[in-house]
């Protein structure tokens, strides 16, 4: 008889691909935008134990991902840079991406807060454009032009701050008290080049991230880069205080048909 595809594998057929692939790190060509916006907007959005930088930015990039002998994959991420405990970083309020594969280990493993959307990069000469497109709306574009080439930053770390929950099967809460996860990130840049860019966050009932002004970009630039990511559970954080901000994970709007 066949194999039975569903069935239950040895200890050497399982493997978590998704650790697999942030661990080797995968070539990526990125447009990333510091932007400045209203303090009391960042406040608002961070769950505790998370706080607020010492500026009020949103980071926001869109991304083409190369892995070799997989298709090409559109990634964004849109973040506010916060702190925790000393350790500087960001908390991300929604990453699209454009397929299935890239959604579905990122939640799971690590509590990204990872959504089906359209992400597309392009580059015509010097104009770069990136958009992030879903259930119908445009509600992220990052407009630029390429100025020149800056000097290679030496490799960098950086740490991503994400919560790992599920909701109780009962609506009442969740399964188990949520984790406080933190996602190191080493990053190898072998091309840099400075934008000039304009950043338009436009409304959407379920990604609001034209709650979050955009008053003044403070940096834009274009870079191939490669990340190796690794994570651990840093700590639990009492369900009471996650609760209020459960929903920045799910669409407000239900598909039994609430208007």
């Amino acid at each position: 008889m066949s194999k039975i595809r569903y069935g239950a594998r040895s200890e050497a057929e399982l493997r978590n691909r998704e650790l697999e692939a942030t661990s080797v790190g995968a070539w990526a060509t990125t447009l990333t935008v510091f932007y400045e916006t209203d303090p009391d907007v960042v406040a608002a959005v961070l769950p505790p134990p998370l706080e607020p930088g010492d500026e009020p930015l949103a980071r926001v990039t869109v991304a083409r991902v190369d892995i070799a002998g997989r298709p090409t994959f559109g990634a964004a991420t849109f973040a506010v840079t916060c702190q925790h405990e000393g350790t500087v970083g960001d908390y991300a309020l929604v990453m699209p991406m454009s397929t299935e594969q890239s959604v579905i280990g990122g939640r799971e493993t690590f509590g990204e807060p990872k959504k089906i959307a359209e992400v597309t990069l392009t580059r015509d000469g010097g104009r770069v454009v990136g958009r992030c497109t879903r259930l119908g709306v445009t509600f992220l574009e990052v407009d630029g032009q390429v100025r020149g080439e800056l000097p290679l930053p030496p490799d960098g770390k950086r740490t991503s701050f994400y919560f790992k929950f599920l909701p109780a099967p009962d609506g009442k809460g969740f399964d188990a008290e949520p984790s406080l996860v933190y996602c190191h990130r080493e990053e190898t840049t072998r091309r840099l080049d400075v934008v000039d860019a304009d950043v338009v966050v436009r409304d959407s009932n379920f990604d609001p991230v034209a709650d979050l002004p955009v008053r003044r970009v403070v940096e834009a630039t274009l870079a191939e880069r490669r990340s190796v990511q690794t994570a651990e559970i840093h700590s639990r954080v009492p369900g009471e205080w996650l609760l209020p901000y459960v929903h920045q994970r799910y669409d407000d709007r239900s598909p039994v048909g609430e208007d």
